[in-house]
């Protein structure tokens, strides 16, 4: 199963299919906006401004199971981005990646990208996870991996 069969909300509360990023390659990320990763949007957003024209999304998920980092509404976490980091990238409605109420998603994610030593869970903020084009789970990289190290392996899926 692809992450195409996934549909989601933007942050405006719409749902969108994840069908919309056929073909593209993906940059999947559970985001906070208080959090010591947090400048991370600044690295996210370089590489949507280097790769968007080759075929490259950032998808920006807010998520406040860690820490309470994310308490904002999604009004407040967009108007967040958009003045500190100047975020461009599509960002969506908060979101659980883990524990019973997970969105299905993170949960698709996780199991196929496990972390170390194979755990699915997601442990922090600022987990990526690199998506080809057809709709494949790549790779998983930990929070601390900055955006730009995402660059080589980017490269080899556009």
């Amino acid at each position: 199963m692809s992450v195409y069969s996934y549909s989601v909300k933007t942050i405006k509360g719409e749902e969108v299919s994840l069908e919309q990023y056929r073909g593209k390659v993906l940059v999947m990320v559970n985001t906070a906006s208080k959090c010591g990763f947090t400048p991370q949007y600044k690295g996210l957003q370089e590489l949507y401004e280097k790769y968007k024209d080759r075929g490259v999304e950032i998808l920006g998920f807010p998520c406040n199971q860690f820490g309470g980092q994310e308490p904002g509404s999604e009004q407040e976490i967009e108007s967040f981005c958009e003045l500190n980091y100047g975020v461009t990238f599509p960002m969506f409605a908060k979101v659980d990646v883990k524990g019973d109420h997970a969105d299905p998603l993170f949960t698709h994610l996780a199991s196929e990208a496990p972390g170390l030593l194979g755990s699915k869970g997601i442990k922090w903020n600022f987990t990526k996870f690199l998506v080809d084009k057809e709709g494949e789970v790549v790779k998983r990289f930990a929070p601390q991996t900055s955006p730009a190290d995402l660059e080589k392996e980017i490269e080899a899926l556009i």
